[in-house]
């Protein structure tokens, strides 16, 4: 599948270049995973520029938690300077409605900043991200963490999960871009 299948706010993701940077993002409402990658030659895996966690006050009144998750988020935006920003799909299950709905707030506060500073963006589903990373759409997250540690060369396992699963998104996005 190639990036443009890749759901954007604006054009098409072509022509990218090295030098380039891709944003992975794993929202959330204590932990907001992120992992920049700077894309190298055609041939060449991307390398690692940037990875961490947002943290957020878990004991705010969410109003509060998103205004910093947004400030937070524009903050790195504007440091990193991602010309791609890759954010996880919602996924849903029926038993935990309340629980998506909230994790909506959080994606739609990482939309907004991306948006905001005119930065492309995509989704990807998280069983499509485990899937090409491990070969298993459910793979657990220390599979996830091994995965990653490994096809970038960590010396250490990414941690916390939420740091694996955004490197692995932008690592995702990365592969699937059509380069000059």
């Amino acid at each position: 599948m190639e990036v443009t299948a890749i759901r954007s706010s604006a054009a098409p993701a072509v022509g990218f270049v090295a030098g380039d940077r891709i944003l992975g993002i794993d929202p959330g409402l204590r932990l907001t995973g992120y992992g920049c990658l700077e894309l190298r030659s055609r041939h060449d895996e991307p390398r690692v520029t940037d990875a961490g966690v947002l943290r957020l006050k878990t004991g705010a009144p969410m109003p509060y938690r998103l205004a910093e998750l947004f400030d937070d988020l524009t903050g790195l935006l504007d440091e990193l300077r991602p010309r791609l920003m890759v954010v996880e799909q919602l996924f849903s299950h029926y038993r935990h409605v309340r629980t998506s709905i909230l994790m909506g707030h959080a994606r739609g506060v990482v939309l907004l900043a991306g948006q905001s500073r005119g930065i492309e963006i995509g989704e990807l589903l998280p069983t499509e991200v485990k899937k090409a990373i491990t070969g298993y759409g459910h793979a657990t997250k220390l599979q996830m963490q091994q995965a990653v540690q490994a096809q970038c060369r960590l010396t250490e396992l990414p941690s916390p999960p939420d740091v694996a699963d955004a490197l692995a998104i932008a690592l995702v996005a990365a592969r699937r871009l059509e380069r000059n």
